[in-house]
């Protein structure tokens, strides 16, 4: 039996896993995929936000500043690529006042530095301005991260301070014992624990009722994306947002902590598939166009669609159950979801530590150090590859991924054990071709290390084989 069990591979419980482990407390984390960041936590907009759209008093409005401080020391620890970038949110001139608005709603928040400011000055910041921007909200605390990328390297370092991960257990059923749970698979293993944290995502209200707590329904608004090759000079340097609106903050335009230019979401309700439409890049190319001019949309290399999770209090549910005992429900997760986790974390395990009297685990270590292969000297990647000869083998040339970083990255927690799962942890796949130089290299890599069959080879787990058929 483990002190408390996580339900939900993804941002949130990866960042409750890791904080629950600088306390003498047992954790096991369960995610029904088959790897961890498989939902929302990979396909968002990576955006660390200031914190001056979320309701003043809310829970959303205390864990995104609380977060976005947090941010980038939680990020030089992991060895994740943070980058403070900045963000501008832009108006019109019929909606110039609704600048002030947000200024006045993200300094009660406690957001730091906020600006209105002209045309002139917001041209200055960003060349590509569109003709009708006549002001914008500029907010030197706004940020961008690789949200999976964040999300692995949280789970990697909870695991190597101790907890367990378990992909593949799609939780089906909740026991009552005397000291906890019992924690049911869909194919019949079993987890127990004294404490459950439901951190589901779109499953939550689900979760919670199989412990008995009915209290809250979530809802689902997927997002597309279109996502725009690296380019040099940088198109865009700050995060662009108009307006937001009452569904969200609307399409924005991002470089990524990779050079990349990611433009999007929109937002369709109740939408659950993660299918892309015609429509929805028709609507994402008209809104940001009349953000920024001279866009390069032919520049697009993918896109992609993610399904965020809303309950309907409109506000995070991060609580212990009133309905039932020893369940934290910790839902509805949506933005600013990504930049408030490493603060839900710490806020979850805190409870925990109270409920169990539990110390403070001195041998805890908080570094997961990673460096970029392609970003170090000359002579910092010749020492390498003289310890290790496949580092000298680049097997993306697109991004510049080595052999060595893909054979890590099926050796170090939490373990690659899909395609996706090496590109989301190397890049390898994530350039211009789209894997299509990389991907048999990959496809080999993973054959030799898990001695698995061409068959078993999956794109994303459970039934997505690249291969079917005969023998190769």
């Amino acid at each position: 039996m483990v002190d408390v069990a996580i339900i939900g591979g993804g941002v949130i419980g990866a960042f409750c896993a890791r904080e629950l482990r600088k306390y003498a407390i047992s954790v096991a984390v369960l995610e029904g995929a088959e790897d961890v960041a498989a939902g929302a936590s990979k396909a968002n907009s990576g955006i660390v936000h200031a914190g001056y759209d979320a309701e003043n008093g809310t829970l959303k409005a205390k864990f995104n500043v609380a977060g976005n401080k947090l941010m980038p020391k939680v990020c030089e620890e992991l060895g994740v690529g943070y980058r403070n970038n900045g963000s501008l949110v832009l108006a019109e001139r019929d909606r110039v006042g609704v600048l002030s608005q947000l200024k006045e709603r993200g300094e009660k928040n406690g957001v730091k530095g906020l600006e209105v400011i002209g045309r002139a000055r917001a041209l200055a910041l960003e060349p590509h301005l569109g003709d009708g921007v006549a002001a914008a909200l500029y907010a030197p605390t706004g940020g961008i991260v690789c949200p999976f990328q964040l999300t692995i390297a949280a789970m990697g370092n909870a695991m190597d301070n101790g907890a367990s991960l378990y992909c593949g257990f799609e939780v089906a059923a909740a026991e009552k014992t005397d000291g906890g749970w019992s924690l049911v698979s869909s194919d019949h293993k079993r987890v127990e624990a004294r404490c459950v944290v439901n951190c589901a995502g779109l499953n939550a209200a689900k979760v919670a009722a199989m412990f008995g707590d009915d209290s809250f329904r979530i809802g689902a608004r997927k997002g597309e994306y279109i996502l725009l090759d690296k380019i040099a000079p940088p198109f865009v340097r700050h995060t662009v947002f108009a307006v937001p609106t009452a569904a969200g903050k609307g399409v924005l335009v991002t470089p990524t902590t990779d050079g990349n230019v990611l433009i999007g979401p929109t937002s369709a309700e109740g939408e659950f598939d993660t299918s892309v439409r015609r429509n929805g890049f028709d609507e994402i190319t008209k809104k940001a166009s009349s953000m920024l001019k001279n866009i390069p949309f032919g520049e697009t290399i993918s896109s992609f669609a993610g399904v965020r999770a809303y309950s309907d209090r409109h506000d995070f549910i991060i609580e212990e159950s009133d309905e039932t005992e020893n369940l934290i429900n910790v839902a509805g997760i949506e933005s600013p979801g990504l930049t408030s986790a490493p603060a839900i974390g710490e806020y979850v395990a805190a409870l925990c530590a109270e409920k169990f009297h539990a110390r403070r685990n001195e041998n805890f270590d908080p570094m997961r150090q990673r460096n970029r292969f392609k970003d170090l000297s000359a002579e910092e990647k010749n020492e390498i590859i003289a310890r290790r000869p496949d580092y000298g083998k680049v097997v993306c040339r697109c991004e510049n991924v080595t052999l060595g970083e893909i054979l890590d990255a099926l050796r170090q927690n939490p373990p690659a054990r899909t395609l996706d799962g090496v590109k989301f942890r190397t890049r390898a796949g994530m350039g211009r071709c789209q894997g299509g130089f990389c991907q048999p290299s990959v496809f080999n890599t993973l054959m030799q290390e898990y001695g698995y069959r061409a068959q078993e080879i999956t794109k994303k787990g459970k039934n997505s084989f690249v291969i079917t058929g005969g023998e190769l």
